[in-house]
């Protein structure tokens, strides 16, 4: 680049794409230049909060303008594919909201547009900047779990079905219920924890008892309550990698099960372990023929956008510098294409096997 600051351009003036704006607006190393959403009014709004200089009129407009160098989607997933697919033709770098892509399909299209347009590509998942998350890939990475062979991940609402009838529970905008929106986070923050090993075969179920019934409704999102739910509340699944290991992940928008964590990840290696929750993190292990337990709580007065505005700063430091994510295409795309396997095996009832040769020819 021939300027100090990464030029951004802001996608989407919903919750998500405001918290986008307010991070990047602390930067030091980033400028949000411009701001666009389907709604417009929602866009000049945002842009008065966070003293972003120009609103476009649509994406379009604002991924060809010359003043951008770096693009944030933060819109329904429906949208990821054709406007990251047009960040990349027209040489911009992205930085992409999860899920990735509303199928695996979609998400390898968008990754290998970033391979062939040299941009860089980076999945918003803010979980993996959390304190706890992080001293927990410290652990992970140091080789003190020995080898990994079995992980759980599960995030399980009881009731909170977001916005009912609008996009986020209509498969066609937004590929899926709680087990895209939500399980994704626990999904991509397990995997990195096990080393990111790559899926071989995939077993899911998924059901759909609150939502069709206007039941389990949360305080997240608007209700159109003249639109639909063609989505799952539930979602359960078996996942085998490569190299032998398991995961067995479930997430939930609705369920009849009690529960005092917002999210549980547990990663089992045969020299030590790893619980994680929303606010405390255990390390496990065995010595001299005793287990025991080392809690790290979660650290006090913490700033709850302390990751966001942590994810926002890599961002700008890799394209600045031209180094590859932590959340890189290749673990969106990973994602994705569970997601996707989980979805299908949960409408055939067999088990989906996975092919990653084209990777490897690359």
């Amino acid at each position: 680049m021939s300027h100090d600051k990464v030029r951004v351009g802001v996608i989407g003036a919903g919750f998500i794409g405001r918290i986008h704006a307010a991070m990047f607006s602390q930067l030091d190393e980033a400028q949000v230049v411009g701001i666009t959403d389907f709604c417009l009014p929602l866009a000049e709004k945002a842009a008065v909060q966070y003293g972003v200089p120009r609103v476009w009129d649509s994406a379009e407009a604002l991924i060809d303008s010359n003043e951008i160098d770096a693009v944030v989607i933060g819109v329904p997933n429906a949208h990821h594919r054709p406007l990251a697919l047009r960040a990349f033709e027209r040489g911009r770098h992205v930085l992409l909201e999860k899920p990735m892509a509303v199928s695996g399909k979609e998400a390898r299209e968008i990754y290998e547009a970033s391979r062939k347009a040299d941009r860089i590509l980076m999945i918003a998942h803010q979980m993996r900047w959390e304190t706890l998350s992080q001293q927990a890939a410290q652990v992970a990475q140091s080789g003190e779990l020995g080898t990994v062979y079995y992980a759980k991940a599960g995030i399980m609402r009881k009731k909170a079905i977001p916005g009912w009838g609008s996009w986020f529970t209509r498969k066609n905008d937004a590929g899926g219920g709680p087990l895209i929106d939500v399980g994704v986070h626990v999904l991509d923050l397990c995997l990195w924890l096990m080393g990111s090993p790559r899926p071989s075969q995939v077993f899911g179920a998924t059901y759909a008892k609150f939502g069709p019934r206007k039941r389990g409704i949360g305080s997240w999102g608007t209700p159109q309550w003249d639109g639909y739910f063609d989505v799952e509340d539930l979602a359960s699944a078996m996942i085998r990698f490569e190299d032998g290991a398991t995961l067995q992940l479930e997430a939930s928008w609705a369920v009849n099960i009690e529960s005092n964590h917002a999210y549980q990840i547990h990663v089992a290696g045969d020299e030590g372990g790893i619980s994680l929750y929303d606010d405390r993190l255990v390390f496990t292990g065995q010595k001299f023929d005793r287990s025991f337990d080392v809690e790290v709580p979660a650290p006090a007065g913490e700033n709850p956008d302390s990751a966001r505005l942590a994810l926002s700063r890599h961002f700008a430091e890799c394209v600045r510098e031209g180094r590859t994510p932590v959340s890189d295409g290749i673990s969106g795309l990973i994602n994705s294409t569970i997601l996707d396997a989980i979805y299908r095996s949960a409408g055939s009832g067999e088990i989906v096997k996975l092919d990653w040769s084209f990777l490897d020819r690359k």
